[in-house]
């Protein structure tokens, strides 16, 4: 039994560590919400900055870390608080017409954490944050289909091509930041 204790890996966090990590997780957490109060309204989903934090999140903390944050976010508004766009709250609305975009958050920070730290490279990390913004969109249309609109070309109008040159600028912006941040500093947060 002392020889099995032995041979396990110390999977346990300094508490340095663990702080450092609850507070990045925490801030990438509430620059979602940031994100979120920056909006253009348009119905049924509008305008926000919360992908460009999600991305920025996965890229920053890693895949654990990075959905970790997303999956905090969505508790606080879950929980009532006023985090989503429209200072809007509660667990309604996550079955609502963003739905689809807010519940893809964690897996889309998730994936493009995991393949960030796989390979170096600019436009590996561009091909990373595409496939994070690609789940995201294929969420969200999905649940946009089945929440609102019933017709395939209303959906991917209004739920996919509308958002695309807005989405292509946060890309551009969160691969520039990444990419400037990961030059410079030789540890990030993850």
């Amino acid at each position: 039994m002392d020889v099995a204790k032995k041979t396990l890996p110390d999977l346990s966090l300094s508490s340095s560590a663990a702080a450092s990590q609850v507070l990045w997780v925490t801030a990438f957490t509430f620059l979602t919400v940031i994100g979120a109060k920056a909006e253009i309204s348009h119905y049924p989903v509008p305008y926000t900055l919360q992908t460009f934090f999600v991305l920025l999140s996965g890229a920053f903390l890693g895949s654990r870390n990075g959905a970790l944050s997303q999956l905090f976010y969505l508790s606080l508004g879950a929980l009532g608080l006023p985090v989503f766009a429209g200072n809007e709250a509660g667990v309604l609305k996550l079955f609502g017409p963003s739905s689809g975009y807010l519940l893809s958050f964690p897996l889309a920070a998730a994936v493009i954490g995991y393949l960030v730290h796989q390979r170096k490279g600019y436009v590996w990390m561009v091909f990373s944050f595409f496939i994070g913004l690609g789940i995201i969109f294929i969420s969200g249309s999905l649940f946009l289909q089945l929440t609102v609109f019933h017709d395939w070309s209303k959906t991917i109008m209004s739920g996919l091509l509308i958002f695309s040159w807005w989405d292509l600028l946060k890309l551009s912006a969160a691969s520039a930041i990444y990419n400037e941040f990961s030059k410079r500093f030789k540890k990030l947060p993850n």
